[in-house]
């Protein structure tokens, strides 16, 4: 059972051009890999307040010969704790000897180690109802809630984790001496300074600010999809990457198109975001490693940050793309899928360019649509307001305008004509992809709605008999289109129960889903990255 589930993560080495570094840039990088697998032990603690305890009696008991602890502890590192990120995150492990008199939780706390595992979300709503001066510091994403002499505290992340944060801090206090590129230089020295003030606002806006440089690293808090409480922890993570210059100037193109997909925005201008700053870099990359949140279970393809509204609104977001992993994904996970979902007839539209672009407009729509917003004459955010659902929400919402913006595309003829049946294939195809991480995760989630809502609307096609689907190019856009309007108006007016009853109805393993899920189950479900730096 233990080997199975090991075997859904097809090991795949990632290899960088190290040739284009000079001696510098190498110690740099070097520096960046350390300060980098920090990340790792970080975010192993925000999951789980025992995975410390857990990973020390696994490895005693490997080393003892125990081959089912060799296999939980592999399982253990993939997922960065004991429980199952493919399987509703279902306990694996049952050679754990604790050393205290307290067994492994049969389920994982849904705030994972961002609060007490015995607190409930109606406790800590009191708690902020009864106090609302603390407020701000209870749902900043740079905090951990605890019980101090039966009250709720809020600890901040540079406080809580001072002594791993200090270590990453000089390490990248040391790579900026290294660094000869002055905004390489300025973001390591500004977000070493913040792993110690708990303050990420400038060194985020040094991050947009970085330019001619080979080596993209981005390094600190960000997602917040690990707090299944309230989606406002911040997780740590890394990205240890190098720009490929050719692919990235391709994408110069796209730049100038932002503003005009928030015009193009299916909804009322009221509620269309025309203050969002419009820089919005955008860049391809190979990844060299990667640290905490984002190694965990599924990898990630691109990333669209900072996710502050603050400096999305001064500056935009930044849009960096993953090209060997891309390249990984679409030969080993995809078209294995699309060769067994798909209709046959509609085989030759899945294409490595509609992935690639579609990962392209999907980062490109996490930055349009509403952020700031009002409601009931409060200013207040979108993410603040859906809560728990938020990032189900805006994985739904990236990967729609994801193919509506490609489309988008396709009338400005930025893409050929042709390219409006690959776009929508190769989702389809993809669609297997994502919910197979488990429709309880935000993106498997977002995929959810979508699949099954097309479904309900005739865009997609099931034939049971022979257990393909096929898109309905006739359905697809004006389906599209009001999906897109519906989300985007849930954002727009902050409606949390309008999020929840969208997720009940539509994020659900329907027949035909479940159906096709199943004959993938002998296929791996993603990559393991083997990366070349740690050999």
């Amino acid at each position: 059972m233990l080997k199975e589930k090991i075997a859904r993560f097809v090991p795949i080495e990632l290899k960088y051009d190290s040739s284009t570094l000079d001696e510098r840039e190498k110690i740099v990088v070097e520096k960046l890999y350390l300060a980098s697998k920090i990340m790792d032990e970080l975010f192993l603690d925000q999951v789980y307040s025992k995975n410390y305890e857990i990973r020390k009696n696994l490895m005693e008991q490997s080393a003892a010969g125990s081959e089912k602890a060799k296999l939980e502890l592999e399982l253990f590192t993939i997922m960065f704790g004991p429980f199952d990120r493919l399987e509703h995150d279902a306990p694996f492990i049952d050679t754990f000897q604790p050393e205290a008199d307290e067994p492994l939780a049969q389920k994982k706390p849904l705030g994972a180690n961002f609060y007490p595992e015995d607190m409930t979300k109606e406790e800590f709503e009191n708690w902020i109802n009864d106090n609302p001066n603390d407020e701000k510091v209870f749902t900043s994403e740079f905090t951990v809630i605890r019980r101090e002499n039966g009250k709720l505290i809020a600890i901040s992340f540079s406080e809580y984790w001072k002594d791993k944060l200090s270590e990453a801090s000089i390490l990248l206090k040391e790579a900026a001496e290294y660094a000869d590129n002055p905004s390489l230089k300025k973001y390591l020295n500004s977000r070493a300074d913040a792993f110690l003030s708990n303050d990420y606002y400038q060194s985020d806006m040094d991050w947009m600010d970085l330019k001619d440089h080979k080596i993209e690293i981005v390094i600190g808090p960000y997602e917040v999809y690990e707090d299944g409480m309230f989606n406002y922890k911040a997780s740590f993570e890394s990205f240890l990457t190098i720009e490929d210059p050719v692919e990235s100037a391709k994408l110069e193109v796209f730049k100038k198109y932002l503003r005009d997909m928030e015009i193009h925005l299916p909804i009322p201008d009221e509620h269309k975001n025309f203050n969002r700053g419009s820089e919005s870099p955008l860049a391809v990359v190979n990844e060299v490693f990667t640290g905490g949140d984002t190694k965990s279970g599924v990898q990630t393809l691109a990333f669209n940050l900072p996710n502050d509204e603050r400096v999305r609104q001064a500056k935009g977001s930044k849009k960096v793309l993953l090209k060997n992993v891309q390249e990984a994904k679409y030969k080993q996970i995809l078209i294995p899928i699309a060769e067994l979902v798909l209709d046959p007839e509609q085989m030759k539209y899945v294409t490595l360019d509609a992935f690639f672009n579609h990962t392209l407009m999907h980062e490109m729509s996490h930055g349009v649509g509403p952020g700031f917003i009002k409601v009931d004459g409060r200013d207040t955010e979108v993410k603040k307001e859906l809560k728990e659902t938020y990032s189900t929400m805006e994985e739904c919402k990236a990967d729609i305008l994801g193919m509506y913006n490609n489309i988008f595309m396709i009338d400005k003829g930025v893409f050929p004509k042709s390219f409006d049946k690959d776009t929508y294939v190769t989702f389809l195809a993809g669609t297997f992809r994502s919910v197979r991480f488990g429709i309880n995760e935000a993106h498997g989630g977002g995929n959810a709605i979508i699949y099954n809502y097309l479904l309900e609307k005739g865009a997609y096609e099931y034939n049971a008999e022979t257990q393909k689907v096929k898109v309905n190019f006739e359905k697809i856009g004006p389906a599209l289109q009001e999906l897109a309007n519906m989300v985007l108006m849930i954002q727009a007016k902050g409606d949390y129960k309008g999020a929840k009853d969208l997720i009940a109805k539509y994020v659900v393993n329907s027949p035909s889903m479940e159906t096709l899920r199943k004959k993938l189950e002998h296929l791996p479900v993603d990559i393991k990255p083997v990366y070349e730096i740690e050999k």
